[in-house]
């Protein structure tokens, strides 16, 4: 990385792409994707496979991706593992020129998907530099570009990352939110025959608030008993109730947890006073843990990746888990009301809680992403046997 100088000046030859950070560092390398240039946090994600489902996970709006794992997309892509249609990361660095597919399940290239989807790739960064880079410094505020003839306006590209407000405070739930309310129909995924259908329309009826919600997670309801109903993230106290519910879930999604919480937090709190049973899972936890009476704070990096160690509290059991988010529920703020069921055993932050008294709990991690690869799919079952 260097610093800013003219465009053209300190430019290597050949660069078609660009990484701003509002510091003042620019790395160079190969842009493929969309053309342009977007505003976000540079995050970076640890796992060897899913970049797919990453860059269509809702809780990565407003942020840029750096893909620790330097071959990504050797596989292709499909219309099968996307987690959402709505918006989620603006783009992604990665080390490694993307190549052509092979993968039988294929149906595409990562770098015209990106296109197709307006996101910005940039290849050929030292990924592990950028990555330690976060790591002592904190996730950076950044702009990163894309344009075939090299020609870049560092200055203002500069401006851009250093006026953008960056993500505390932000509450990027309504932005991604579906907008109406849905049926889900979806069941669990098979080689070779694909999604299932949901399962009987007399099985437990679950309402879901869609703050940014992965369709896995849906699947995985399904596939643990329930019928669900997906409302959108602004959905009212009343509205809900209207449907009957038997439990509510509440999704994960992007953004700042307390910006979110004016609109999501006394809706949850009207839940909890009628004992209707709550699962959360990574900003649904965040939320559930503010209606207890817990806080939120920013991270200095976040968690990001498929392999992330959480201890489970009751049994010492160790579930490796998928994680995303860059917010948390800070521990030191629990309240009496609220039981703390998981750490991280990477820096022992708070990645569970149960509210004494109530059938409500929630996870920061992803027990829909197969981790482990089944250690966490128990909490579907543990909220569905709740409803019966």
């Amino acid at each position: 990385m260097a610093d800013p100088a003219s465009s053209h000046a300190s430019r290597p030859p050949g660069a078609t792409g660009v990484l701003v950070l509002a510091d003042g560092h620019v790395a160079w390398g190969q842009g493929f994707g969309a053309i342009g240039h977007a505003v976000g946090e540079v995050c970076f994600n640890t796992a060897m496979t899913g970049y797919q489902e990453a860059m269509t996970d809702p809780s990565y709006a407003g942020q840029i991706i750096t893909f620790t794992f330097p071959h990504i997309g050797n596989v292709g892509v499909n219309d099968e593992d996307l987690e959402s249609r709505v918006e989620g990361a603006v783009g992604c660095v990665v080390r490694e020129e993307v190549t052509a597919p092979s993968n039988f399940r294929a149906r595409g290239e990562f770098g015209p998907w990106l296109k197709s989807r307006g996101k910005i790739g940039l290849a050929g960064l030292d990924t592990r530099a950028l990555t330690r880079r976060i790591r002592r410094l904190g996730a950076p505020h950044a702009v990163i570009a894309h344009e075939p003839r090299g020609i870049f306006d560092i200055p203002r590209l500069l401006a851009a990352a250093r006026e953008w407000p960056g993500l505390l405070g932000m509450d990027l739930a309504r932005v991604v939110t579906r907008e109406a309310q849905e049926e889900w129909t979806g069941g669990p995924w098979t080689l070779g025959e694909g999604y299932a259908r949901a399962g009987a329309p007399d099985a437990p009826h679950v309402v879901a608030l869609d703050y940014g919600a992965k369709d896995n997670i849906f699947r995985n309801l399904v596939k643990a008993g329930a019928r669900v109903t997906v409302v959108p993230a602004e959905t009212t106290l009343a509205a809900v109730l209207a449907l009957k519910p038997a439990g509510v879930f509440l999704s994960n999604g992007p953004g700042d947890p307390a910006a979110t919480g004016h609109y999501a937090v006394p809706v949850i709190e009207g839940l909890l006073a009628r004992d209707i049973p709550i699962f959360g899972i990574c900003l649904g936890h965040q939320l559930l843990g503010l209606a207890a009476g817990a806080r939120t704070r920013k991270m200095e990096q976040g968690h990001r990746g498929a392999n992330h160690p959480v201890k489970r509290l009751a049994d010492a059991v160790v579930e490796i888990t998928s994680m995303n988010h860059g917010f948390a529920v800070d521990n030191s703020s629990l309240p009496d009301t609220i039981e703390e069921t998981h750490v991280s055993l990477f820096d022992g932050s708070n990645c569970g809680l149960a509210v004494k008294g109530k059938r409500a709990f929630g996870v920061q991690y992803h027990p829909e992403a197969s981790p482990g690869p089944q250690d966490s799919f128990y909490l579907f079952e543990k909220f569905v046997e709740m409803l019966k």
